[in-house]
């Protein structure tokens, strides 16, 4: 198995009212970037920072497509994404640790790129999706990065720059984070299982409560959420400019060593710090 310690990107599921979320996401300081068409059937926007990214993931109403992950969801943060250089490999690892969901597939999505249009290929191989409730877990081995990381597309008015941090609750945080772990390879330290460059975070229900209050996601029942996302901004200041004067279907809190942001439109909440 290679390069799994890494992040790729996160996911949040918008099922088919992807136009509501490319305004929010613009007017929280976002570039976004146009929208794809997997051959899959969904499509995306993405917000790409220095080696991680963002990804807005819908399907149309109504249309053809080949993804009841995402139509089967809730909406909110759905997908936590790890880098591999060979789906194959990563798919061994997954059968030794006892997490392997199903083998490795190809896709692909067209992308404009200097007036011309260039398919974007992937291969992804997934966890088991009982080994972690909350959402997907999966590893993405890119065959075009350079399609996908552009420097047109990685600068935005917030200044975001990473994803150092992806929050999980769960009623059985203990086990869920051990679980993390074997995954990831990594000793687990007070229930954050690290990655190169930041750590997943299981926090008990409770703990997840303390951490967000009021802007905390429901768990509606279920025994375990991707409860938030963090991410570094190089100038929280611009970002808070942006947010404090209110903007539409947003929730916000500005504390002096963060902001954070819900979505209620999408029940995710994003955690911003310096």
């Amino acid at each position: 198995m290679t390069s799994v310690n890494k992040l790729d990107h996160t996911v949040i599921n918008v099922g088919s009212n992807m136009d509501r979320a490319e305004i929010v996401f613009s007017n929280l300081g976002f570039v976004i970037t146009p929208r794809g068409y997997h051959s899959t059937g969904s499509y995306n926007h993405l917000m790409m920072f220095g080696t991680d990214y963002l990804e807005l993931l819908g399907i149309p109403a109504g249309g053809d497509h080949q993804r009841p992950d995402i139509a089967n969801a809730p909406l909110g943060v759905n997908g936590l994404v790890f880098k591999t250089d060979s789906a194959d490999e990563t798919y061994a690892h997954l059968r030794s640790v006892g997490q392997a969901g199903d083998p490795p597939r190809s896709f692909s999505r067209p992308v404009d790129v200097d007036g011309s249009t260039q398919d974007a290929k992937f291969r992804t191989v997934t966890v088991r999706a009982d080994v972690f409730p909350g959402g997907r877990v999966y590893f993405c081995e890119h065959s075009t990065p350079e399609l996908v990381w552009r420097p047109e597309w990685q600068t935005h008015a917030n200044a975001t720059v990473a994803i150092p941090e992806f929050v999980v609750t769960s009623q059985s945080a203990d086990n869920e984070a051990r679980e993390f772990g074997k995954l990831l390879g990594c000793d687990v330290q007070n229930n954050s299982a690290a990655f190169d460059g930041g750590q997943v975070t299981v926090l008990a229900v409770s703990e997840y409560a303390d951490r967000y209050g009021a802007l905390a996601s429901p768990m509606a029942g279920r025994p375990s959420i991707f409860g938030a996302l963090v991410f570094k901004s190089q100038n929280r200041a611009a970002l808070n400019d942006l947010v404090q004067g209110g903007l539409d279907g947003l929730e916000c809190q500005i504390e002096s060593s963060r902001t954070v942001v819900r979505i209620s439109d999408f029940d995710a909440v994003i955690e911003f710090v310096d």
